[in-house]
């Protein structure tokens, strides 16, 4: 591979945060950075002058800006998400936000054979590719917790230990990020919940109306989350009997497929358990944070951490050893799922 210099490497792209500059290419140190901070997910968002639509508007942010919050305000609207963030200037709903850590991680010396998938711990970073003729170019943006198959350690662009991903959609297809931005999720996180519970006797609950998921075994509710379905006029999820079909931990959902909800490209979206065959999933949502709304393409968005509950509590059981890891899936006959009104 070609070996750029670190001068040249760092004019290849970064973020101004306030008068900090948040880049891609690898820190000094290792390390945790504990402030509270969002991004701004998908669309411009606006800072109100109180926690209010209707207060006046002091300054707009563009997507990927990283914003300091001081306070989280619960307001009296909108009822289904009424949470407030206090930042610099005034006030900012968190519907299209992303909560976010900067958290850097020590490198792996090797990578499995068998793979291993990994989470990125800050809130984005562009992968890059590497050809003969092009030499190294950007390529996706990833952001703050989506998952990867990482199959490698290299060395980088900028002589320091990076990861290739194997490319979900594509395994002809190699990337490569910093390796400190990523953490490599230990195979019994992946444990499933309560595997012995038999078929029958696990269900999931989905009621579009209250736009909300329950969990049961043995007919006691066991987990309930707030979700987005959905859009109804546009994207309706579809209603009635289905079961867990397919599970992947890591899925490509880019404006081509039918579960992309935003035209940006949604790379390593978590914990997937697919319910139909024409690809509609119960999976994780870094692309907004506006539960209890209807906002998706026909899935059923999740909070990451319900999703990989439910990734883990439902059948067909996916630990670790369990998926293939040439597919990256794990298919099979699963828990029964009622999605109505």
């Amino acid at each position: 591979m070609k070996t750029l210099s670190r001068r040249d490497f760092l004019k290849l792209g970064g973020l101004a945060l306030a008068s900090l500059a948040f880049t891609s290419f690898l820190p000094e140190t290792t390390g945790f950075e504990d402030i509270d901070l969002v991004r701004v997910a998908n669309i411009p968002v606006s800072v109100y002058a109180t926690p209010s639509d209707k207060s006046t508007i002091v300054a707009t942010w563009p997507v990927d800006s990283l914003i300091h919050v001081y306070e989280t305000v619960k307001a009296e609207t909108p009822v289904w998400n009424p949470i407030w963030y206090r930042v610099y200037g005034g006030y900012m709903s968190r519907a299209r936000l992303q909560k976010v850590r900067i958290v850097y991680n020590t490198p792996l010396s090797a990578v499995p054979a068998t793979k291993l998938l990994a989470e990125l711990t800050v809130p984005f970073t562009d992968t890059y590719r590497y050809d003969k003729w092009n030499g190294w170019y950007q390529y996706y943006r990833l952001y703050y917790s989506a998952t990867q198959w990482i199959t490698d350690v290299t060395t980088g662009p900028d002589g320091k230990a990076w990861y290739a991903i194997e490319e979900e959609a594509d395994k002809n297809i190699q990337y490569f990020v910093p390796a400190v931005q990523m953490r490599p999720i230990p195979p019994e996180e992946l444990t499933p919940i309560s595997p012995d519970v038999p078929l029958g006797n696990k269900r999931i609950d989905v009621n579009l109306k209250t736009q909300t998921l329950y969990a049961y075994e043995f007919d006691q509710q066991v987990y309930t989350a707030d979700i987005s379905s959905g859009l109804i006029n546009l994207f309706p999820t579809p209603v009635g009997q289905h079961n867990i079909m397919v599970k992947l931990p890591s899925r490509d959902m880019s404006a081509h497929s039918l579960a992309s909800d935003v035209a940006l490209p949604l790379v390593g979206v978590p914990w997937c358990s697919f319910f139909t065959a024409e690809g509609h999933a119960l999976h994780g949502t870094y692309w907004h944070d506006n539960f209890g709304l209807p906002m998706s393409h026909g899935c059923i968005n999740m909070r990451n951490e319900d999703a990989k509950w439910m990734f883990r509590w439902s059948q067909p059981t996916a630990g670790f050893d369990e998926i293939d890891k040439v597919t990256l899936d794990r298919k099979g006959f699963g828990t029964f799922m009622n999605v109505h009104f």
